[in-house]
């Protein structure tokens, strides 16, 4: 079992305090949070160790899980490599593209695991048509959530869309190549609902919405590509997958027919996937500590999660621009 610290014990650090509690991969040390307030009803509460001081909690564990505000992790972050413990990082992995840069290369130095909390890649619906998704070429995704204060500190792109972008990029084999975007604050200081063009260079373009002063919520995906479509509901953890194929010669009652306009036909047909439930903030934290102990690549990297930060701060500059 790994050693594991939780620094933050906020909502999200509570969930992520529960759960490397009951993993068997793990044991839990303790957390730190600096509000006294807050720390001691969690200590009180749930009865987690508290410690008052970072370095304690650092030296006594082998991973530590960084679930704060995005500003401090980068301080943080850097604090548990140094100190040659591996670090997960909540979603987004820094504040900036040059702290991001330097975790990841201060990470290879000292031979550190590091994960980042981009838990869309864990949600079943999503980890079902991954392997069917092979070279879209249009992506559609609307992101949209119910005001809530928590969270407004940042532009919805960093709290909301860079979900959709990590999960763009972690299926579009090519570079980004421009970047469209146009957002408006209507609550926060900063923007409440974005649209963002992406295009990339092997032709693939991505669409993506992203609200948080909605009337209901949304998370779903749509991936096109040569002769199939598919769909994925985050939220409601469902998809569908439609299929086109040369359609036979004498087709049944029931088979659904397209002819095109040269007198091509081609028959339509679903190869929906099972979705198996999962809880996809423990199977996130347990694959890390699996590519921990069998010296394997995380799933999401802190490459990664550093492109899909670079991508959503081109985002954020194309409002202005």
């Amino acid at each position: 079992m790994l050693k594991v610290g939780v620094l933050g014990a906020g909502h999200l650090g509570k969930i992520h305090l529960k759960l490397l509690k009951q993993s068997p991969k793990y044991n839990l040390i303790g957390f730190y949070d600096p509000d006294d307030q807050n720390a001691n009803i969690v200590n009180k509460e749930f009865g987690y160790k508290r410690f008052a001081e970072l370095d304690e909690l650092i030296n006594q564990v082998d991973v530590i899980d960084i679930v704060t505000p995005t500003l401090s992790h980068f301080k943080t972050a850097k604090k548990t490599i140094l100190a040659g413990k591996h670090v997960f990082i909540e979603k987004p992995i820094t504040n900036t593209v040059e702290e991001a840069v330097e975790l990841t290369q201060l990470a290879k130095e000292k031979n550190i695991k590091g994960q980042v909390g981009h838990v869309e890649r864990f949600n079943p619906a999503f980890q079902a048509v991954t392997k069917k998704i092979d070279q879209p070429m249009f992506i559609e995704a609307h992101r949209l959530a119910e005001f809530n204060p928590r969270g407004t500190d940042v532009p919805v792109v960093l709290d909301l869309m860079i979900h959709d972008i990590d999960a763009v990029l972690s299926v579009v084999k090519s570079k980004v190549k421009k970047v469209n975007a146009s957002g408006v604050s209507v609550i926060s200081a900063t923007p409440d609902i974005a649209n963002a063009r992406i295009e990339f260079e092997n032709g693939c373009v991505a669409n993506l919405t992203a609200s948080r002063i909605s009337l209901k919520q949304m998370r779903k995906a749509r991936f096109f590509q040569r002769d199939a479509y598919i769909s994925v509901d985050f939220l409601e953890k469902n998809c569908e997958v439609v299929k086109m194929k040369d359609a036979p010669e004498n087709p049944g009652d029931f088979d659904m027919i397209l002819q095109n306009a040269e007198g091509i036909k081609k028959q339509i047909y679903f190869d929906n996937p099972d979705v198996n439930a999962n809880n996809a903030i423990l199977e996130e934290l347990e694959t890390f500590a699996d590519a921990i102990n069998h010296d394997t690549t995380p799933i999401v990297t802190l490459e990664q999660a550093t492109e899909a930060l670079r991508v959503a701060k081109l985002v954020i500059k194309s409002f202005d621009e």
